[in-house]
């Protein structure tokens, strides 16, 4: 439904000045979305093959990320020739600086020798009418650390290009036209090795751009509530998958301030949630919360159709998406025809989803740059035909955007800062066949850990955590007894944005303590283990 005056009112980056960043595959370039957000610009990543003539909207500067390829092979991707007539200013960051030089004259080769890791950037200044590239690196010093990732360098200058900056190995390592707003460097300011890169990324988003800092939660959550209005429309109501994380808490707290009781929560208990999740978000959500919420225990429909699924974890969570939207247009019919001749009639036109930013983004696949990493049920696992509208008012957020948002709108500590749990579930936590008992053991496994962590005091300082139950059996010793039982694997990790994470590191006694209360307290394990895999290479979840 439209809003009374036939439109709708516009997306953030039609509101807020943007910065688009063009993707080329390099494990990094989300991070260079997360830093402008983090300085309060907004910012939108788009894969590099994105056409210019289907954005309905202008950027106010577009960066150039790095990338695994070199610009010179044959298939290696290459941005829309449209970008460079867009009239705005391009930062191009190492695969990026390449692929301006290669717009501007070709002039790129294989590097004699790899430059990977620290490097020292000598800064070069400039006076008269090339003085206005300087403000690229200015505030910053002459010998500025960096990060350094490539292989391939600029053979020469392009044709009216100048030198910013050179290290011992890159000559080029700084580069800028020296009449439109167009640069290059070589190295990665978005990561944490390059000690000044958040500001040189502030020079050039807020001092050659001139994008405004007003990227707030505090002006998003007004703008966004009257876009809901106007997409429900006045008697349009929804229906919200709720799961008690505070993803789908933010939104619902989001729904409910924007249309009140014609948000609808349902929440699906699949069989594969945490130890008495149903019940605790029930009392939570209502009770705490005043939305209107309905519980579907739907565990055996779920478990049923898992039952047989071993080693497919993408067939795990297109079953169990699909199986959540068949119940979502089961309720909202039975929702409609219980709303029919009241007050609050309207058809239920809507399905409301807490799909993230890094979700859309690991999500994104094209040919060259990018590859799937996994579909996540909120963006790539629902049916087909399904005849409810999606709207995803977290869409553009990274979590701790989330976090600030719940906060924002008056939502308890614990809820805002309640680890995420998957929209699979323990599904996903389960390795192999998901059976009633092997979610028995995850459930009991997992509620130990928690619990521990809580006690430890340690639970703010841990993104996300969870027990695991591997598809395998190891030999113990239980009451003088040998025993082939299961085993649990444990994973936490520290992270910001969920791009990127780090195992936490708990010491020894935690570890054992935790071991000892679960091969003790769970029926079925007789081992634990703790999972330090970083992601990347990993995942945060194991499926």
């Amino acid at each position: 439904m439209a809003a009374t005056n036939g439109e709708l009112p516009p997306e953030p980056h039609k509101l807020f000045d943007t910065i688009l960043v063009l993707d080329f595959g390099s494990q990094y370039t989300h991070l260079i979305t997360r830093r402008l957000r983090e300085l309060n610009i907004y910012s939108e990543m788009l894969p590099c093959t994105q056409k210019l003539a289907d954005l309905e909207w202008k950027p106010k500067g577009v960066i150039l990320s790095g990338g695994p390829y070199s610009v010179y092979e044959e298939g290696a991707p290459h941005v829309d020739p449209a970008v460079f007539e867009l009239d705005v200013p391009i930062l191009g960051i190492c695969y990026g600086l390449q692929e301006i030089a290669w717009h501007h004259g070709k002039n790129v080769l294989a590097g004699e020798k790899r430059e990977y890791g620290h490097a020292i950037l000598d800064v070069h200044r400039h006076t008269g009418k090339q003085a206005h590239a300087d403000r690229l690196f200015q505030g910053l010093e002459d010998d500025m650390e960096v990060w350094m990732s490539h292989g391939d360098k600029l053979s020469h200058l392009p044709t009216d290009f100048i030198t910013l900056a050179t290290t011992k190995n890159s000559p080029f390592a700084g580069i800028a036209h020296e009449e439109k707003e167009y640069y290059g460097i070589q190295f990665h300011p978005e990561v944490t090795h390059t000690k000044r890169g958040v500001h040189l990324l502030k020079n050039f988003a807020v001092d050659i751009c001139k994008a405004q800092q007003n990227w707030t939660m505090e002006e998003f959550v007004g703008k966004e509530i009257a876009r809901i209005r106007a997409l429900v429309g006045e008697k349009g109501q929804v229906i919200g998958a709720v799961s008690g994380g505070v993803d789908s808490t933010v939104a619902a707290k989001l729904m409910k301030e924007a249309i009140g009781d014609r948000f609808h929560a349902i929440m699906v208990d699949n069989g594969v949630m945490r130890l008495n999740e149903a019940k605790i978000v029930k009392e939570t959500l209502t009770a705490g919360l005043g939305i209107n919420l309905t519980v579907v225990d739907a565990s055996e429909r779920f478990l049923g159709k898992l039952k047989g699924v071993t080693d497919d974890p993408e067939k795990k969570r297109k079953i169990i998406g699909n199986t959540f939207i068949e119940i979502f247009q089961e309720k909202a019919k039975e929702i409609a025809e219980a709303a029919h001749g009241s007050e609050r009639e309207g058809e239920i036109e809507w399905l409301l989803q807490g799909t993230l930013y890094p979700d859309v983004i690991e999500s994104i696949s094209f040919k060259g740059p990018s590859a799937t990493i996994k579909t996540h049920h909120n963006v790539g696992g629902l049916l087909e035909g399904m005849h409810l509208k999606l709207i995803e008012p977290l869409r553009e957020l990274f979590k701790d955007e989330v976090r600030a948002l719940g906060t924002t709108m008056g939502i308890p500590e614990y809820l805002v800062w309640r680890h995420p749990f998957p929209g699979p579930g323990l599904a996903i936590r389960i390795l192999g066949e998901v059976t009633p008992e092997q979610v028995r053991i995850a459930q009991e496994a997992d509620h130990i850990f928690i619990e521990e962590i809580k006690a430890a005091g340690l639970y703010r300082d841990i993104s996300q955590a969870y027990a695991a139950l591997l598809p395998v059996k190891a030999v113990g010793v239980m009451g003088d007894k040998r025993v082939h039982a299961q085993v649990i694997a444990l994973r936490a990790v520290q992270t910001t944005d969920f791009m990127t994470a780090e195992c936490y590191p708990f010491d020894f006694k935690f570890l054992n303590r935790v071991s000892t209360r679960i091969v003790n307290e769970v029926h079925g394990v007789c081992r634990v283990l703790y999972e330090v895999t970083s992601k990347p290479p990993g995942t945060i979840e194991m499926e």
